[in-house]
């Protein structure tokens, strides 16, 4: 189950609730922007853009502070790319879910010799609940929230909960309340404060259900492809550099595919080098 997803999930749904807790922006003329920017693509399902009139709020959720690129580098890597794309003031959040003393979740800043570039953080177990408990939208999110009884602030997200008249939509809070929740409370306490059947029941359940095995697919098809074209290289050229082959498994499925195809005009393990220098440019 996907907890970044389940935010990514109610930032689109609920745009406007985001808006007005992480800007004091009322205004209802939001969008929600492509998830994927122009140069070499990159996407995350954890990513949300929204364009507020002349402005765009890049929502990062993070359920723990690893991550394959630095996330303090991530930050200034979306921002130049957004800034290319749509040239207007760009607001960055980069939102924590589950309480870790790791130094990286208290970094707000990518400094690099001469480059320095900020952005927002929120570390959610630090935030006060209330303006969360207030909002049907934000209330998974309140399930993390700051607390000196975790138990009865789960109570009263469920009491909560109950009161959202639509059924639709109460079905689809409590089932992103219950995702997210699992990141803090054991499964019995979840499962005796709120009916695990209108999760089940629910649309995002079943989206977010049906997302973790496109990505259980997507990674199971790349990681054949790797193996294949691994095979092919080391039958070809016999021993292949581990930084060569770092590089290799940093591609996406679409590029290994075109690697595939390309690597039968190599005749030397130059020709991959040079390969692979054309793809990072």
């Amino acid at each position: 189950m996907s907890y970044d997803n389940t935010c990514k999930y109610l930032a689109e749904k609920y745009p406007g609730d985001f808006a007005r807790w992480l800007l004091a922006s009322d205004t209802s003329d939001i969008q929600v922007l492509k998830t994927e920017l122009n140069l070499e693509p990159i996407r995350a399902d954890s990513v949300t853009f929204l364009q507020i009139s002349n402005q765009i709020l890049h929502l990062e959720f993070q359920t723990t502070p690893k991550s394959k690129t630095p996330l303090d580098f991530r930050m200034l890597d979306y921002y130049t790319r957004l800034k290319r794309e749509y040239w207007c003031e760009i607001e960055q959040v980069l939102i924590f879910l589950q309480a870790t003393s790791s130094e990286i979740v208290f970094n707000t800043q990518y400094v690099d010799k001469k480059t320095r570039h900020e952005y927002r953080v929120i570390r959610l177990w630090e935030e006060d609940p209330t303006p969360l408990l207030a909002n049907p939208a934000l209330l998974p999110l309140a399930t993390l929230a700051r607390t000196d009884s975790p138990t009865d602030l789960l109570t009263q997200v469920a009491a909560s909960v109950d009161m959202i008249e639509e059924t639709d939509e109460r079905q689809n809070i409590s089932a992103c309340v219950q995702v997210l929740a699992g990141l803090r409370f054991d499964k019995s306490l979840i499962t005796q404060l709120f009916r695990e059947e209108i999760m089940q029941e629910s649309v995002i359940y079943q989206d977010i259900l049906q997302k973790g095995l496109q990505q259980g697919e997507e990674r199971g098809k790349k990681q054949e492809a790797l193996q294949l074209i691994m095979r092919q290289l080391t039958r070809r050229f016999a021993a292949i550099e581990p930084e060569i082959e770092q590089q290799i498994r940093t591609l996406s499925i679409t590029q290994l595919e075109e690697l595939a195809e390309a690597l039968l005009d190599f005749s030397s393990q130059n020709d991959l080098v040079n390969y692979l220098a054309n793809i990072s440019t």
